[in-house]
């Protein structure tokens, strides 16, 4: 049992401690501001982003919400689909929108773009690995983690990145890196560090020279290096 754990999450954790990069969703139910999902059915031929929070009325996931929110239509411009999850009620999430709302600047509404999963017993946190064993309520159980899941049009999970409870995310970082997850899916490229939409990208290593030159007719451009080695290879942006 890892240290602080609680002892019935550490037991469901064992079973299944969480999700793997090239995992397939879980295809659950669930109960949202939006009404019921069945979350394959939910994603549809989309990608999907699933963002989890310790707590409704909370400082640090109402200004991650109120982001959120904020950037769901160029989300939308990527065929990104957005849902959130906090361990409260569907009553409380809808409450607490309109604070999400109010903090945007905006009329106190209940609605956000995005629905909101209840996971009042943490049942999906717990399946899917999203606890803090570090971060506990005022009962002592543990929180619910700043967990980020990006999953493709095939369901798999793409990206995922844990943070604390104490730290918040930053949802124009995880807007670019749909945008490199997304170009680097279709086309055989990687972006190096700090790229932006537009920059310059890297072949993979995995390409011969003869074909990167087919492949990308605007050029290949290497680096020298001391070691002599070619692999520091880039090229414009593909379309």
């Amino acid at each position: 049992m890892r240290r602080g754990a609680a002892p019935g999450a550490a037991a469901a954790g064992a079973a299944m401690p969480g999700l793997l990069l090239g995992d397939e969703a879980p295809n659950f139910e669930a109960d949202t501001t939006q009404g019921r999902i069945r979350f394959h059915d939910f994603l549809g031929d989309s990608w999907g982003i699933l963002f989890s929070h310790p707590r409704d009325f909370t400082p640090v996931c109402t200004t991650e919400l109120g982001r959120a929110a904020k950037l769901a239509s160029e989300f939308s411009k990527r065929n990104v689909k957005m849902i959130a999850l906090s361990v409260d009620s569907v009553e409380d999430h809808m409450c607490w929108s309109k604070d999400i709302n109010a903090y945007n600047g905006g009329q106190p509404e209940e609605k956000l773009p995005f629905p909101i999963i209840a996971d009042a017993n943490r049942e999906l946190a717990v399946k899917l690995g999203m606890l803090d064993p570090d971060e506990r309520d005022k009962d002592g159980i543990p929180l619910t983690a700043r967990v980020v899941f990006v999953f493709g049009p095939d369901k798999k999970l793409k990206l995922s990145i844990l943070y604390p409870a104490t730290t918040g995310r930053n949802f124009d970082e995880i807007l670019r890196v749909v945008d490199s997850l997304q170009l680097t899916a279709y086309k055989k490229v990687a972006t190096p560090v700090d790229w932006k939409p537009g920059d310059s990208v890297m072949v993979v290593p995995t390409l011969p020279d003869e074909e990167a030159k087919k492949l990308f007719p605007k050029g290949v451009f290497t680096k020298d290096l001391p070691s002599g080695k070619k692999y520091l290879r880039y090229t414009p942006q593909p379309e």
